[in-house]
């Protein structure tokens, strides 16, 4: 009896550092993901393409993405998937592999999503118009009247909100993301 071989490709090490990541061989490539995402059209692959780069072994490729550098945590598209395709988490990983190959070199998308956690510290959900108008003005200010112009469209169809809110008991979700930076603080020492 032979023993088992152990393969260690690209997509094996995605899958086994994701939860859930035996799930990414059920893509159907339905596009759900990347029409869901609100920062698509910033990623040079939506989602879809990004999986199946993994599946054909283009280490270098993903991880030189910018996708998961755009990826802002919303889970739209992981709610929106037929086959429950764990996607944000996918994305951590793959944000996490290329930090440690050394891949890491997309400054933009990194201040796109602090701006992002930024909000949803401050008040427990995203402000779209904060986080275009603040990402914009500060990283691509020649892009700030195309998006005026947009934004005026959304604000005559009242899809747009000027005034960002916060979830009740704010106070409770800070706490829980202190708590969470403390442990992690607490891992890296380790």
């Amino acid at each position: 009896m032979t023993a088992p071989q152990h393969r260690n490709t690209f997509f094996d090490r995605v899958v086994a550092a994701t939860p859930g990541g035996e799930l990414l061989s059920r893509c159907l490539q339905c596009g759900s993901c990347g029409g869901s995402c609100p920062s698509g059209a910033d990623m040079d692959h939506t989602p879809r393409a990004l999986f199946a780069m993994i599946s054909a072994g283009l280490e270098d490729e993903v991880l030189s993405s910018n996708t998961p550098w755009y990826c802002v945590s919303c889970y739209a598209c992981t709610t929106r998937c037929p086959q429950n395709i764990p996607i944000t988490d996918i994305m951590y990983t793959l944000k996490e592999m290329a930090i440690r190959a050394g891949r890491y070199d997309h400054p933009h998308a990194a201040k796109f999503s602090e701006t992002f956690i930024g909000f949803v510290e401050q008040r427990g959900r995203s402000f779209e118009a904060g986080l275009a108008t603040r990402y914009h003005l500060f990283h691509h200010p020649q892009q700030v009247i195309k998006l005026g112009i947009m934004g005026v469209g959304m604000l005559r169809r009242n899809r747009l909100p000027l005034r960002p809110k916060s979830i009740r008991q704010i106070d409770q979700l800070q706490a829980i993301l202190a708590e969470a930076k403390a442990l992690a603080a607490k891992e890296v020492e380790a």
